[in-house]
């Protein structure tokens, strides 16, 4: 099977055998590329293989998930694809490493947080913990897809009161949607823009950590 995608790949230096570990994919903004976000998670490939995906549209200077139709609004038929894409990757790294397949994570920015949050809805229990920041759920997401129960899943989502970008109601919206649905949410607001600010990225690191830890249990916080 091979990959659908370019991606980057970051794991632990000594690989035991017959170990599973778990895994945390990246997912970055419109424009941007693979190496975004890796910054966030230095460190963290000593207890995750990191697959940090490259956007399989061209979008300069970088990348892109799907294209945009209008406002908030994506082309429903190219964010299919994405989607339909990235599951086929999930499926691609579960058969060429040794990932634990109880302990799914996903991060992503933007873009990459509207596709991480779509997954999670659509793949249910096979996605432990998602890290949303500055993103959104599409409406034919909430109104359209088979969504899938998320009461086991935990997300961290992050938006900021600033956004020029993606409105910060949305942000709150997305985390009343999750609520709604039985997800254990943790949210966070800042007073910043369309960006990670260094608070966002320590609470964001914090989760992670406490996530994993706990056995994918979220605190609540």
């Amino acid at each position: 099977m091979n990959s659908p995608f370019v991606y980057e790949l970051r794991n632990p230096s000594t690989i035991e055998p017959n170990k599973k570990y778990p895994a945390l994919f990246l997912m970055h903004g419109m424009g941007s590329n693979e190496q975004d976000l890796l910054s966030l998670t230095k460190g963290l490939e000593e207890l995750f293989y990191i697959f940090s995906i490259r956007g399989p549209l061209p979008q300069p200077p970088g990348y892109a998930f799907f294209t945009i139709e209008g406002y908030g609004k994506p082309h429903r038929e190219v964010f299919d694809q994405s989607i339909d894409q990235l599951t086929h990757f999930l499926d691609y790294t579960a058969q060429s490493y040794p990932i634990d397949q109880e302990n799914v994570y996903l991060l992503g920015f933007s873009q990459g947080a509207i596709v991480s949050m779509t997954l999670g809805l659509s793949l249910g229990d096979r996605i432990k913990g998602i890290v949303a920041l500055s993103g959104y759920i599409p409406r034919f997401v909430k109104e359209e897809y088979d969504i899938q129960s998320v009461e086991n899943l935990s997300i961290f989502i992050s938006h900021g009161q600033q956004d020029p970008v993606l409105p910060y109601q949305w942000g709150v919206e997305s985390k009343e949607f999750f609520e709604k649905l039985g997800a254990n949410v943790s949210f966070h607001s800042y007073p910043e823009g369309h960006t990670v600010s260094l608070q966002n990225y320590r609470d964001l690191r914090e989760w992670i950590t406490n996530e994993l830890k706990n056995g994918g249990i979220g605190n609540g916080k």
